[in-house]
């Protein structure tokens, strides 16, 4: 089969603004549910704990042991942190910014990475510019997708390696700047929080933390997220949700269409946004087995890392609604 050479290629700008009119226009009641959820601090304090826990109990143990845990146990618990962290990035735990990268950059603990306050920078952006290449960094590399491409194993390797290929599309994004004060706070806070873990619990702790990070997004069935939220794996349908069991562990952020639309929505409330718009949206392409997503991707030739919509539109600016009624992408008090 002839491999891909190029995204396919949009001249309309990012799909949802439109769709958040229609139904805001339709289903006002949707504005009850725009807020913050301070549990989710509870949840994030949760998942630091059992993972720091679970490296102390593993320290001593064969490192096959450890890779299990890590698969079973530690992917889950990063992934809700890094799920986490994508909340914090919309403010949507605490009322405060600055209290939501604090909790942002305690998430990103276990992680090993110092990546929460990036990603907040560029997530926003990934919201406002889908697609536009010089703003997106969830848009691969072309030369990253012309790399992997249709192969089997190259695709294997990609999700195994993820996390590398997604640190490094940020230093494409000349128009955000890459290093601030906050990404340094970030750096240091981590850099501590490795060091006591070397320091007390050793080397193998260090194993544990990392694998479970690189399994949590990647060769694993909750690293199909990533295929799921905007590969196109039903037409030209940019933006699929998932509808299965491991929102559970994902913090409803499989209700992608349903965030992208609704940004200002905390992962609580995102099935009852559904339930209230429910005719915009089962209409929908979407997934329900991430584990079948995963043998898809990895075993459909058809689908390749080309397998995404790229485009140049910007359609307005910033954080600014394209229409009036609809609300901005980055704040949740603006409706």
């Amino acid at each position: 089969m002839a491999k891909k050479k190029s995204f396919r290629w949009s001249d309309e700008s990012e799909p949802h603004k439109q769709r958040t009119k229609t139904i805001i226009k339709q289903h006002p009641e949707i504005r009850q549910l725009i807020g913050r959820n301070p549990y989710t601090f509870l949840v994030i304090t949760f998942c630091v704990v059992l993972q720091t826990t679970m490296a102390w109990a593993l320290k001593d143990v064969a490192w096959y042991w450890i890779a299990l845990a890590a698969y079973g146990v530690g992917a889950f618990a990063c992934h809700t942190l890094f799920v986490s962290i994508h909340e914090c990035s919309h403010n949507l735990v605490f009322k405060n910014k600055t209290l939501n990268t604090w909790a942002g950059i305690f998430a990103n603990l276990p992680l090993m990475l110092p990546s929460s306050v990036s990603f907040q920078k560029y997530h926003l952006k990934h919201h406002t510019y889908q697609g536009v290449e010089a703003m997106d960094a969830d848009m691969p590399f072309r030369w990253e997708a012309k790399l992997i491409n249709n192969s089997t194993f190259g695709k294997a390797m990609w999700l195994l390696f993820y996390p590398i290929f997604q640190a490094l599309r940020p230093f494409r994004l000349k128009e955000i700047k890459l290093f601030d004060a906050w990404t340094l706070v970030n750096w240091l806070v981590e850099i501590a929080f490795v060091g006591a873990v070397i320091y007390f619990l050793g080397a193998k702790a260090v194993l544990y933390l990392m694998l479970s990070f690189f399994f949590s997004v990647g060769l694993h069935p909750l690293g199909a997220r990533w295929v799921q939220e905007h590969f196109l794996t039903h037409g030209e349908q940019e933006t699929k949700s998932y509808y299965g069991r491991l929102n559970v562990f994902n913090l409803n952020v499989g209700y992608h269409n349903e965030h992208h639309d609704f940004p200002s929505v905390p992962w609580n409330n995102l099935p009852k946004l559904k339930a209230m718009a429910n005719g915009h949206y089962d209409s929908l392409g979407h997934h329900t087995s991430y584990t079948r997503l995963l043998f898809e991707f990895l075993f459909d030739r058809e689908l390749s890392v080309f397998s995404r919509t790229a485009r140049d539109n910007r359609g307005g600016k910033i954080g600014t609604p394209k229409y009036k009624d609809v609300p901005a992408q980055t704040d949740v008090t603006t409706v």
